[in-house]
């Protein structure tokens, strides 16, 4: 059985890096081959993994959605829409050492893509059982977990800043988890970026008030910002570096299958 894990956070709190991370933590626990989908429009998880995207699920969605008005139309005479979204999908899956990715990418205009949407949802939990895990970096909303296009998770991680305010929108995501009914079997908080590991007594009281099940505190690593300002993939970090060797620490306590 494939194992789903999906990290969720507010943008700008290192969700993605630390999603990056943990895919990189499970190639080289021997947890392979993974899924990594990039699930988050304003994402770059294949930056931190080091992989370059050609063709996202947003840009075969947008294809197939207006091949009837398209001149040509992108579509070979006598192949039907779900032909064609199936012998374009292996172009939108990214093979790698491992592990593949797919970037679900983002709707550009207006117009209804139930239909494309399903063709996608069927693909997608086609492929995925061929992976040991499948671990996805979502938006907050978890948009495409909760319509059921990407098939329902095990685990979900919330990342977190270390500030009030990040641990609150935290909160809101476990919230609307519970209230989204999406069956996570646990759901946990990473903080990130806390200076020296550590938290401070007004974010303890706050990740109590939110009622969130601290997983692990991940420390501000200056190599995070070096790598990612030199362009170097974040998961080419030293397997010593700061924030690799806590979030070890963490994942261990899953025990994951």
């Amino acid at each position: 059985m494939t194992f789903t894990v999906a990290f969720a956070g507010k943008g700008g709190v290192g969700k993605t890096t630390t999603c990056g991370l943990f895919i990189d933590y499970l190639i080289k626990a021997g947890k392979s081959p993974v899924l990594a989908v990039d699930a988050d429009a304003n994402s770059n998880l294949n930056e931190v993994l080091g992989v370059k995207v050609d063709l996202t699920l947003g840009d075969l969605r947008e294809e197939i959605a207006h091949a009837e008005i398209a001149e040509p139309s992108p579509i070979p005479l006598g192949m039907s829409k779900q032909e064609y979204a199936t012998y374009k999908f292996g172009d939108a899956l990214i093979e790698h050492d491992h592990f593949d990715m797919l970037v679900m990418g983002r709707t550009q205009s207006k117009g209804c893509y139930c239909f494309v949407n399903d063709i996608l949802r069927e693909q997608i939990r086609k492929y995925y059982l061929n992976y040991a895990y499948m671990v996805v970096d979502n938006e907050a909303g978890l948009e495409h977990i909760s319509r059921g296009i990407l098939p329902p998770v095990d685990l979900i991680i919330l990342v977190s800043d270390c500030s009030r305010r990040g641990i609150q929108a935290a909160g809101r995501i476990a919230k609307m988890i519970v209230s989204l009914d999406l069956k996570a079997k646990d759901v946990f908080l990473i903080v990130n970026r806390a200076p020296g590991g550590v938290l401070n007594d007004g974010v303890k009281q706050e990740i109590e008030l939110q009622g969130l099940n601290l997983l692990g505190v991940l420390p501000q690593d200056d190599l995070v910002y070096e790598y990612d300002s030199a362009g170097k993939p974040l998961v080419s970090l030293p397997d010593d570096a700061p924030v690799k060797t806590a979030l070890k620490a963490a994942i261990e306590k899953l025990h994951l299958p």
